[in-house]
């Protein structure tokens, strides 16, 4: 049976070949003064070695067990305490943390591929960690020096995590709609006093105290998310020594039965006059929020590419070793073959090898300029790195997540009906991998962010600029074997440019319910134009290792080439169907009443 492999090797080759990592840190960042290559190198191992041998063995284990939840008390499943205490003790929690309160200080695009890694080997147990680095993000970035040395050094160190509670039973994406309170007090603290559901790690025994961020509405609030500010609300109220004291009015009151995911908590919390404390002005907690959501948004892309990832490691071993079928390619016709040799096997192999390797590189690309943003050396540059961070989040969350499904779906199919029984853990990959498509904000939610917010709003001048990056790459790319894959590029180019152009130009008043209507397509044209664009840098690298025969891994190498053919041949030209649906000039969908949707059902 297999054992999760991290995949190393193709980490290294993008983060040292395609996008040269260490000299972009010594150059435009302040990284270099914490961080080299090697260190890196050695980073990323480690972790490999953690995920294969501690977590990946408890992955089957922890979904058939599930949680015990009994008084308010979560138990998480066998081993995963002991993997806790583990992660926490070799410093993995505050991975990214300021190292003023003991943080590593790492870039982000080492921790994608951390989380990467965990998503793979254990999805449930990866939940846990993955918001505490959220929430130490949004501390680090917005809170008081009083509460970042309270609370830093412990969410750092592990010994407490966090979560963020925004979702209540009558208000998910609408956030204008919640009603949680927030009464200040004499001593500047507030009484918080609500309900919040659907709370990833809002209660479990891995750690001593949980810290709760809290959306929730002072008494003079405006109305709607103009009237929400931002809360930290810890379990346990902390002492003088910086322990934890007494119990604060903080109850977890149930928690969710879930299609996958199970290992992970998802409570309901209910706050009753808690005490808490705010976090950056008050009535301006959404955009706090914003800034550990949009991390949070590109760690959960992590989680469509690490089971993607799983998913083709397990179909491919089982494609190798199962006998089903004649091979076509004896002289006889009646020789049996192993079903890799099947057209039909490679074709889905190959698709769910470029989705991943196409992913892994846009992942660490969009997280370049996630780094570019927190440690640029000059605020022009880094306010040039948010506003490109900000157009490709959404993607990266959106289009990852939605091609990691399909990735999963895909290495069922491989195993046939041995990948709809649990033996494989094909079909645990496809249940864990969906919720990933509709938290930290739904990927319609992303389209809409994308199409409506990052390139309607300032009529495409950012996309201007990442698409003027492709078109220069493609000038500068004058290798002859490539051409073929340059010319089908700059091909999907024009049509996103034209597709763009078309919707920028809308009128105001019918532009609103046609993104609506076409934000999700939209958005897959723009990833998969995108992923062209990563395969092309790699193809490009791959040439040259290859020409200038500096590699004893020819086989790596030529992977990666016609890998690349294979997607600019034909997934690519998936975009074409997209462009005719996004230019179709019909109005059934803002036209279709009500009552033509309950036609042939009712009598």
């Amino acid at each position: 049976m297999l054992n999760y492999q991290a995949p190393l090797k193709d980490m290294h080759f993008i983060l040292n070949e395609v996008f040269e990592t260490e000299k972009v840190w010594h150059e435009n960042t302040t990284l270099s003064d914490t961080l080299d290559y090697a260190t890196a190198a050695d980073i990323l191992e480690e972790c490999a070695r953690f995920a294969s041998n501690e977590l990946f063995p408890l992955n089957r284990s922890g979904d058939e067990t599930g949680l015990k939840f009994q008084q308010g008390a979560v138990g998480t499943p066998a081993g995963f305490k002991e993997a806790y205490e583990l992660w926490a003790k070799n410093g993995w929690s505050g991975f990214t943390g300021d190292p003023t309160y003991g943080g590593m200080g790492m870039p982000k695009t080492l921790a994608m591929f951390v989380e990467e890694m965990l998503f793979a080997a254990n999805t449930s147990f990866a939940l846990y960690p993955e918001l505490t680095g959220g929430a130490i993000h949004l501390i680090s970035t917005h809170a008081g020096e009083t509460l970042k040395a309270d609370y830093l050094p412990k969410l750092h160190a592990g010994t407490w995590s966090a979560t963020m509670c925004l979702t209540e039973s009558h208000c998910g994406s609408d956030l204008g709609l919640l009603t949680t309170s927030a009464v200040p007090q004499q001593d500047g603290t507030y009484k918080i006093s609500g309900e919040k559901i659907f709370i990833s790690g809002g209660e479990h025994d891995l750690s001593e105290n949980i810290i709760h961020l809290v959306l929730a509405r002072l008494p003079d609030a405006p109305e709607d998310v103009k009237g929400i500010s931002l809360f930290l609300v810890p379990k346990f109220l902390i002492n003088k020594d910086q322990e934890c004291g007494e119990k604060n009015r903080v109850e977890c009151i149930g928690v969710e039965h879930k299609m996958g995911i199970r290992a992970a908590s998802t409570c309901v919390m209910r706050f009753e006059e808690a005490e808490g404390y705010l976090i950056g002005k008050p009535h301006q907690g959404l955009a706090v929020m914003f800034s550990m959501m949009n991390y949070e948004r590109l760690s959960i892309a992590m989680q469509g590419l690490g089971l993607g990832d799983i998913s083709y490691q397990t179909a491919l071993l089982y494609a190798k070793e199962r006998i089903q079928g004649k091979d076509l390619h004896s002289h006889s016709g009646k020789t049996r073959t192993t079903i890799i040799h099947h057209g039909d096997v490679r074709r889905m192999l190959m698709t769910m090898k470029s989705f991943n390797e196409g992913g892994r590189a846009f992942a660490c690309y969009a997280a370049s300029w996630f780094d570019k943003a927190c440690y640029a050396k000059t605020s022009d540059a880094k306010r040039s790195a948010l506003n490109r961070l900000s157009l490709l989040t959404p993607v990266v969350k959106a289009f990852i997540t939605d091609i990691g499904f399909e990735t999963c779906v895909l290495g069922q199919q491989v195993l046939g009906g041995h990948g709809y029984i649990c033996e494989w853990g094909q079909e645990q990959y496809v249940r864990d991998a969906r919720i990933a498509q509709i938290y930290e904000g739904t990927n319609g939610i992303q389209s809409l962010d994308l199409l409506m917010r990052r390139i309607c709003a300032d009529n495409g001048e950012e996309y201007k600029r990442f698409t003027a990056e492709i078109s220069t790459f493609l000038s500068e790319c004058q290798d002859e074997i490539l051409q073929p894959l340059v010319h089908k590029l700059q091909s999907a180019l024009t049509d996103m440019d034209t597709v763009t152009q078309h919707f920028i130009a809308l009128p105001e008043k019918k532009r609103l319910m046609v993104i609506n209507a076409s934000a999700c397509e939209y958005l897959h044209l723009f990833g998969y134009v995108a992923y062209a664009y990563m395969w092309l840098k790699m193809a490009a690298v791959a040439r040259s290792v290859l020409t200038r025969n500096t590699t004893d891994d020819h086989s790596f190498y030529e992977a990666k080439l016609k890998t690349a053919c294979f997607y600019h041949m034909r997934l690519l030209p998936r975009i074409k169907g997209l462009m005719e649906s996004l230019l179709a000039e019909e109005d059934a969908v803002a036209d279709f009443s009500e009552e033509m949707f309950m036609a042939g059902i009712t009598a």
